[in-house]
């Protein structure tokens, strides 16, 4: 009997919307990476819009204008340190300057968090809103900017998942090959694409269920925020198993995997915290 071979496709999409060739200030063009952050940009500010206009326990649209500019810095500054700091640490030492190109890629979800956070605490300071208020708005949102940038890890075919032989693998150039007995040579082998399986659970199913709490139920404030957390990090973890790991491994588990335990943990304190808060009021 004849062997069957799967043909899996070949990754051949290309990181740019538009190419600046031979352009002065070195930009080489509109990537698809840094149009899924300004998407998703646009698209939470919309939904501040929407909020306060149907008064879903929210605030003016000045106060939201005034939170995405802290959004903004907090996401861009946090993801890309938290990137370097949590991945690539010798990177950011041989060219600190790497810091300021958000576009080539590099943002490290748990960064973004802790950037987000330091953000939020800023906004509520200088403008007398409840962190948590404002903390359970962004979270309702954030998932969507979550699923762009893991779609947009997949156009770059970056972030690949775990060599497999599902029918729906996709063989990645960039990924390293392996040697193949059968035919003496060495053969890039296909992965799973993670990058989409996390846009869905992390990115979709997230945001859907989010945004049904918000809009139809009725979750006291810090609610929302410790189920985003606590969704966000058992999704990633599932998601990671299909991931190949792009850094040392800690503890035996990959380090998406390892710090999305502390984000579960925080939503956890976050949750009780938030119960006890309810049961006084």
């Amino acid at each position: 009997m004849m062997p069957t071979f799967i043909a899996h496709w070949v990754h051949d999409l290309s990181p740019f919307i538009l190419r600046f060739p031979d352009n002065p200030l070195g930009l080489d063009g509109i990537r698809f990476y840094g149009m899924a952050y300004l998407l998703a940009f646009v698209a939470a500010y919309g939904f501040f819009r929407l909020a306060d206009r149907y008064g879903a326990r929210g605030f003016s649209s000045e106060a939201a204008l005034s939170m995405m500019t802290y959004l903004v810095i907090g996401v861009l500054l946090g993801g890309r340190l938290g990137y370097y700091l949590f991945y690539d640490t010798a990177g950011l030492l041989a060219n600190p300057l790497r810091l300021l190109r958000v576009w080539e890629g590099g943002m490290a979800s748990h960064g973004g968090f802790i950037g987000v956070a330091v953000a939020l605490c800023l906004f509520a300071r200088s403008t007398n809103i409840n962190l948590l208020l404002a903390s359970d708005r962004v979270v309702v949102i954030a998932p969507l900017g979550l699923m762009l940038g893991r779609i947009a890890n997949f156009i770059n075919g970056e972030l690949w998942g775990k060599v497999t032989a599902v029918r729906w693998g996709v063989i990645f150039p960039d990924a390293p090959a392996t040697w193949d007995a059968a035919s003496g040579t060495l053969m890039i082998p296909a992965r799973h694409p993670s990058q989409l399986y996390q846009a869905a659970l992390e990115g979709g199913l997230l945001l859907l269920y989010l945004q049904l709490r918000f809009w139809f139920g009725k979750p006291s404030c810090g609610k929302l925020s410790a189920e985003f957390l606590m969704g966000y990090a058992i999704l990633r973890m599932i998601g990671e198993l299909f991931r190949e790991p792009d850094a040392p491994l800690i503890a035996g588990i990959s380090r998406g995997q390892f710090y999305s335990i502390w984000v579960l943990l925080a939503g956890a304190v976050l949750w009780w915290w938030s119960s006890r808060q309810s049961a006084k009021r």
